[in-house]
């Protein structure tokens, strides 16, 4: 596979983390997912929310007594929906996927960003094989797990091992990683998927290269017969839910190169819906297929919520319609989220920056550097108590900072070197208990980046861009997503046949 394969320290970079380098998990059997999450999301874009009427009945929710209490704030700059596929072969789903069992396990999700101004959305996939922290998750029995640490994305949706999954555990885990509270959670099974390509008559795919049945069934011990031939097609049904869970035989095997390809899938159906036309005809046979394999959390199961939801999706176009995947790179035969890169684009996120720098909550003006004068003014930190770390290789660094901040009234409890010097941003670090301390010293560091850590007290790691040791930064730019997220963004109106696949 392609990619960077360091390890140890470079692997935590920017996290703040001084821990030695976790132990690798051993690779279990891979499962291979379909995208039948990120296919409810059409019916938002459609804008047919009125339709949801006459849909009451085939909606089930979950149990959401397993979400988290400690969550990130609710934010009043846009929402955030999370889309699971779920691949359990119960029920309708056992004569899709190829597979047995039925434990509810998840390989695709996405974390859906509605702007406030509804004419921008963005969909980030989360690779299901990111190494993450998943945070304390409720079982059947009512008892709650630990946290775990260094996990893959997607073993959150499998704690407590039934057949329904566990969504709200998979919640907890995006709300951790992104900092973002997730408004909705959504799940869709295989049986759905296939049902809603089939109600609009087929999508428009692109395959880059011929693929045969040994390609999707590596089981298979022969090459078999070809399956899709090169170029574009139309498929449905179960033809549709091989094209996205193919994962061999095209470009890198990888589950990268088919995210890449999931969302090329959902873009053109998206653009199916809308070239159908927007009326009761078209729409009703869609969102029934769609609504009897939906699960989704109690504050979207009535007809209201829905509206409410899906017509606060109507105006947006295709081209506003953008999908990008949360930075990565290899780790063995995993994937590391790649920080702060990933920092940066939920703080984008957060902050209602669009993927080409407007801001959505306001006038729509491009990110440019503001004025320092727009950062809050140094606090007094009489009373608060913090160690220094230089994150970089110029020395002295962490003893300028520690002098500043002594002379703000800050206990410096140390100053050393970090344990990469590789640091970019600022890190600031703080205990469970510690968040009001830690904004107070973020006004000493402006731009830094915000990190809760399991153990009390506050380090702040410095970075390139802090200058001078003191007060003085580089002057913070509003958050905006990274180049080298919004370069490889995707929008619902791209050829199908561009960028179908990593490696």
């Amino acid at each position: 596979m392609a990619g960077s394969h360091k390890a140890g320290a470079a692997s935590r970079r920017e996290s703040g983390s001084s821990a030695a380098p976790r132990r690798r998990d051993k690779r279990s059997r891979a499962r291979i997912a379909g995208v039948a999450a990120l296919s409810v999301v059409v019916l938002a874009v459609a804008g047919g929310g009125w339709i949801y009427f006459q849909l009451n009945g085939n909606i089930k929710t979950f149990d959401d007594g397993g979400v988290s209490a400690n969550r990130p704030a609710a934010s009043t700059k846009g929402s955030n929906v999370l889309v699971i596929g779920s691949d359990t072969r119960s029920g309708d789903n056992a004569s899709y996927g190829h597979g047995k069992g039925d434990i509810g396990r998840s390989d695709t999700a996405l974390l859906l960003h509605v702007y406030s101004d509804q004419k921008h959305a963005v969909a980030v996939s989360i690779p299901r094989d990111s190494l993450v922290d998943i945070p304390p998750c409720k079982l059947p029995s009512g008892t709650w797990t630990k946290e775990k640490h260094n996990e893959m994305f997607n073993s959150a949706f499998e704690v407590g091992e039934t057949v329904e999954g566990n969504p709200a555990c998979t919640q907890n885990t995006v709300e951790k990683l992104t900092g973002l509270r997730v408004d909705h959670t959504m799940v869709m099974d295989f049986a759905g998927f296939a049902r809603m390509t089939e109600a609009v008559g087929g999508v428009q795919v692109c395959v880059p290269n011929d693929v045969y049945q040994g390609d999707l069934n590596p089981n298979l011990g022969h090459k078999g017969s070809l399956i899709f031939s090169k170029g574009p097609q139309t498929v449905s049904g179960q033809k549709a839910l091989d094209y996205v869970r193919i994962r061999h035989g095209i470009g890198d095997g990888s589950d990268i190169g088919r995210i890449q390809r999931q969302q090329a899938f959902i873009g053109s159906l998206i653009k199916k819906v809308k070239g159908n036309g927007l009326d009761p005809t078209t729409l009703l046979p869609l969102a029934t297929a769609a609504t009897k394999s939906m699960t989704v959390d109690p504050g979207l199961g009535s007809p209201n919520k829905l509206i409410s939801f899906a017509m606060s999706m109507k105006d947006i176009d295709l081209h506003n319609t953008k999908f990008v995947t949360l930075p990565w790179r290899y780790e063995g035969a995993r994937v590391a989220v790649v920080k702060p890169e990933a920092d940066a684009l939920f703080a984008a996120l957060r902050a209602d920056r669009t993927v080409d720098g407007q801001d959505a909550a306001g006038k729509g003006e491009k990110a440019a550097p503001s004025p320092s004068a727009s950062a809050p003014a140094p606090a007094s930190g009489q009373g608060i108590s913090v160690a220094v770390y230089n994150g970089t290789v110029e020395k002295g660094l962490a003893g300028k900072a520690a002098e500043s901040l002594k002379s703000a009234g800050f206990t410096v409890t140390g100053a050393t070197t970090a344990a990469t010097q590789d640091y970019t941003h600022t890190v600031i670090e703080y205990g469970p208990n510690d968040e009001a301390k830690a904004k107070t010293l973020a006004t000493h560091f402006p731009g830094a980046l915000m990190r809760q850590a399991k153990a009390p007290g506050l380090n702040v790691i410095l970075g390139t861009q802090y200058k001078d040791g003191g007060a003085a930064a580089t002057p913070s730019a509003p958050a905006s997503v990274p180049p080298s997220v919004s370069d490889k963004a995707r929008s619902a109106d791209d050829n199908i046949c561009s960028n179908l696949s990593y490696g």
